[in-house]
């Protein structure tokens, strides 16, 4: 493992509102959450919970209106590349092919044409995509055109990876499929990873941890910790007692009465 593989991610009260006065809304109230450094953390909660609006203060892309986000230690500055966010569609660019999108953040990075083949070649190896290196995004399945996004983050070596429920659009066979290829490849790298999803049973596959959100705005009611030996299956007899129970910690807040805010 390289140097700096391994972040910590901290958020210490943090509040989002969006809109101001009136037609102000409140997303997110008084989120705690420390994720260790390579550590697997799943997100789930009702839509519109605040989950992804985490997911991209995590990323840097968005600051809480009260509260602090840090990275190791130190308070988040903007976005950076050793914290990558993959979204539902990849955000591949459809003219260049699986190796050319791969390849893509090493050139940005000054990477020579030799150092960047043979690191794509590695990821592409690695998300079982080596025979599709040539291939144009139009050509590939969802799930392939995921792989790639996963490939493409992995090739620049970032410290964290955020995942905003980039399963949620595939079949589940693909589902299954990338719910293996992600565990082996975390089991490999050892990333930091936190993955927003509303699968209960994909949350208690993938994660260490599952962090279970209340309705808006979000806050963090249940934690789920996961200790069954990887790779999980998701027919396996413990992932499903397990999804029962975060599902029924899902359905009790939802259940709840709303509290007033403001």
């Amino acid at each position: 493992m390289g140097k700096g593989k391994h972040m910590k991610l901290e958020l210490r009260g943090v509040s989002k509102t969006f809109g101001a006065h009136t037609r102000a809304i409140s997303a997110l109230a008084g989120v705690d959450l420390v994720v260790e450094p390579g550590e697997f953390v799943c997100l789930i909660g009702p839509s519109g919970c605040g989950k992804s609006t985490l997911l991209n203060m995590l990323a840097g892309l968005d600051t809480p209106s009260t509260g602090e986000v840090y990275a190791d230690g130190q308070p988040m500055q903007g976005t950076s590349p050793s914290r990558i966010l993959i979204f539902q569609d990849g955000g591949l660019f459809p003219w260049l092919t699986t190796q050319g999108n791969v390849e893509f953040g090493l050139r940005m990075k000054g990477y020579n044409r030799e150092q960047r083949e043979r690191i794509a070649r590695k990821y592409l190896e690695m998300v079982h995509l080596d025979q599709f290196s040539q291939a144009w995004m139009h050509e590939l399945s969802g799930g392939m055109r995921q792989r790639v996004a996963l490939a493409r983050a992995l090739a620049v070596e970032p410290a964290v990876l955020l995942l905003d429920e980039p399963f949620g659009a595939l079949d589940a066979i693909t589902r299954d499929l990338l719910h293996t290829e992600l565990q082996e490849i975390w089991m490999n790298t050892h990333n930091t990873i936190v993955f927003v999803t509303h699968n209960v049973r994909e949350a208690a596959v993938l994660g260490d941890r599952v962090i279970v959100m209340s309705p808006r705005p979000g806050r963090i009611v249940a934690e789920h910790r996961i200790d069954l030996p990887r790779p999980r299956e998701i027919e396996d007899v413990q992932i499903t007692n397990l999804a029962r129970r975060i599902a029924g910690d899902l359905r009790l807040r939802e259940e709840a009465p709303r509290e007033h805010t403001g």
